[in-house]
């Protein structure tokens, strides 16, 4: 039997053109909400010997953290032969360290339990800042697919004169990768904070830049407020305006909104969680990675 792509999101379009691309059958996980606040999960499939992959995009985690472990208990309780995660966005994976006293790493519960309930696991790019691979944090086999081949084919195809821009150090490791493989220059930010609320934006070489087209390359598109103050600084250096390519299209609150009146030209996501700014299609190299994993198992 073929494995069985088991999905929170239902129809989801990345969900769909995977199972087709792969040869995997698709099946919905029905969730039901109870007005306790208590979830009740149901797989609707036939599970006995068959290899699962569970499908969830983890963009709040904290709401279906429990179905999603619940989906996997069941399946294993129903007789499956493995049970894989596919979470093309990972989260809890800023809270690294400590920052201060008595704060939960919220990183390393969140990652034992997910290492317990499942066999394997893939993911497109997680936020590694001080965790050198995701294996020095999860136990588990795991796969990290690569969103930078295709952003730069994007980039290559989409962007005349391009010069990629960093907003801040962190931004150094998704930035460069872009740039070497689009075949672009790049620079990577300068912030000089004079207050809380006085933060000024310094372009290096800024007179060799002002006649390309500026990209904003980061991983995360959160709330927007750092690459909007980016944006802002370099019209008012008098760069033209940003485009703001990232991998994950979080866009928590009014992001979308901010950036826009910021003065981005675009805003351009993969498709790891599903939104109208997705132009980036991650099917092909998720489907080989998952591929991989079930010839393991």
């Amino acid at each position: 039997m073929s494995p069985l792509l088991l999905c929170f999101e239902g129809r989801a379009p990345f969900a769909a053109s995977l199972a087709r691309l792969a040869g995997f059958e698709e099946a919905p996980v029905a969730l039901h909400r109870f007005p306790d606040g208590e979830s009740l999960v149901r797989l609707d499939a036939r599970l006995a010997g068959r290899d699962c992959i569970v499908f969830c995009t983890l963009r709040a985690p904290d709401e279906i953290l429990f179905p999603l472990l619940a989906a996997a208990y069941t399946a294993r309780e129903l007789g499956a032969r493995s049970v894989g995660l596919l979470a093309p966005y990972l989260a809890y994976m800023r809270q690294d360290r400590r920052f201060n006293a008595g704060e939960a790493v919220s990183s390393r519960p969140f990652a034992q339990l997910i290492s317990t309930h499942f066999d394997w696991l893939v993911t497109v790019d997680p936020h590694l800042h001080r965790y050198p691979r995701l294996d020095a944090l999860y136990r588990l086999p795991s796969t990290v697919v690569s969103a930078v081949p295709l952003m730069a084919d994007w980039l290559r195809r989409n962007v005349d004169r391009p010069v990629l821009v960093g907003p801040d150090e962190e931004s150094l490791q998704w930035v460069g990768a872009v740039a070497e493989l689009a075949g672009a220059p790049f620079v990577v930010l300068e912030k000089r904070r004079h207050g809380d609320a006085d933060v000024e934006i310094a372009v290096p070489d800024i007179e060799r830049w002002r006649d390309r087209t500026p990209v904003l390359v980061d991983d995360i598109l959160s709330t927007g407020q750092t690459l909007a103050q980016t944006v802002r600084g370099l019209r008012a250096q008098g760069l033209a305006a940003p485009l703001c390519l990232a991998v994950h299209a979080v866009f928590a609150g009014d992001a979308e909104r901010r950036l826009a009146d910021a003065g981005a030209a675009r805003l351009v996501t993969a498709n790891t969680i599903a939104h109208a700014t997705n132009a980036i299609d991650l099917t092909a190299p998720v489907a080989h990675a998952l591929r991989t994993h079930l010839r393991r198992t």
